[in-house]
């Protein structure tokens, strides 16, 4: 250990590099790339300055979840940063997918950002075009969209694979990160999402975390159009999943949030239900233990606003963790935990 390093102390992280056929060493890539179901699960960021709404909110996430999602600005709303929820969670020893939009910032402060999120100690990154200003509650925002999803794609395996800015500059430790992409699978035109996909496995994703998934046979078409183009053996896909709390919530969603479709049948279950939430968390286990016998999912990323308590509880009851050691809040300097 150099003496910068004994000056940080162990609380906290260390530059290292990642076991050999790794490139970031997360948690998140060790669970998938020893071939066990991976789950992820989101955090919301909360309207505040205080650390201990975010690691109140992480508890239940981090003893379920490989990696916990730090949002940024998700709707074009805003909350506590990304970058600083990711920091809190890592010191905290949850290991954390840190998500970029590219609708807030240049790339001169994406590569900064990027550089000081793996100082930091963040192993996963989400690269993300990011929605409009005009959904947020800030319409009157100035976007800037200098990349998208692609570019910052791009952008991040450059500097991580080849130790470069853009501008050809050299990166004296590159940040080691493990990359992912998002994508919408039940959203029109269906047949033209797998070619989209496997744009952002060219450009370095590791690993894909979807939408809400609540139209099983579209999805099941979906997958195997990746298994025809061959992209499920290149890139990690975790399934989106999440409980719907009404039928007027999931019509709000279906007609409201975008890159959503929720079927009719699924809206009708719930109407006739005596407990709606209660059924809407039935859906989300089931519909978790058959995207897993899905060929080519590797994991789900779980979804549920505000409501990270019974994120734990579908993880639990839908069985995936079955014979899996849980990740746990550790209080000293991270170590890697069994898989």
């Amino acid at each position: 250990m150099s003496p910068a390093d004994q000056d940080l102390g162990d609380s906290f992280p260390h530059y290292e590099e990642p076991p050999p056929g790794h490139v970031s060493g997360s948690r998140l890539e060790r669970v998938l790339r020893a071939g066990k179901f991976a789950v992820t699960a989101e955090l919301n960021p909360p309207d505040s300055a205080d650390p201990a709404d975010v690691l109140e909110a992480a508890r239940p996430l981090g003893e379920v979840a490989d990696a916990i999602n730090a949002t940024d600005a998700s709707g074009a709303n805003c909350h506590m940063s990304s970058i600083g929820i990711s920091s809190l969670l890592t010191r905290a020893g949850y290991g954390t997918v840190y998500q970029i939009s590219c609708r807030d910032r240049n790339r001169i402060a994406i590569q900064g950002d990027v550089l000081g999120a793996a100082a930091m100690g963040v192993r996963n990154v989400l690269c993300l075009t990011g929605d409009g200003v005009g959904v947020g509650d800030q319409p009157g925002a100035k976007p800037v969209f200098d990349f998208d999803s692609l570019s910052l794609l791009r952008t991040i395996r450059t500097m991580r694979d080849e130790g470069l800015f853009l501008s050809g500059r050299k990166i004296t430790h590159p940040p080691r990160m493990f990359l992912g992409a998002a994508e919408n699978p039940c959203v029109p035109p269906h047949e033209w999402r797998p070619e989209r996909l496997a744009k952002k496995v060219d450009a370095g994703a590791d690993f894909i975390q979807t939408n809400y998934i609540f139209d099983l046979p579209v999805f099941e078409r979906f997958m195997a159009r990746l298994r025809d183009l061959g992209v499920d053996s290149r890139v990690y896909l975790l399934a989106g999943v999440g409980p719907l709390a009404s039928a007027k919530a999931a019509r709000w969603m279906r007609s409201n949030v975008p890159g959503i479709h929720i079927p009719d049948t699924v809206i009708e279950r719930m109407e006739k239900a005596a407990k709606p939430a209660a059924e809407g968390k039935r859906i989300c286990v089931e519909l978790i233990q058959q995207i897993r016998e899905i060929k080519g999912v590797s994991g789900i990323h779980v979804m549920a606003y505000r409501r990270e308590h019974q994120v734990s509880e579908i993880i639990l009851e839908s069985g995936v963790l079955k014979g899996r050691v849980p990740q746990r809040r550790r209080s000293a300097r991270p170590r890697p935990a069994p898989v």
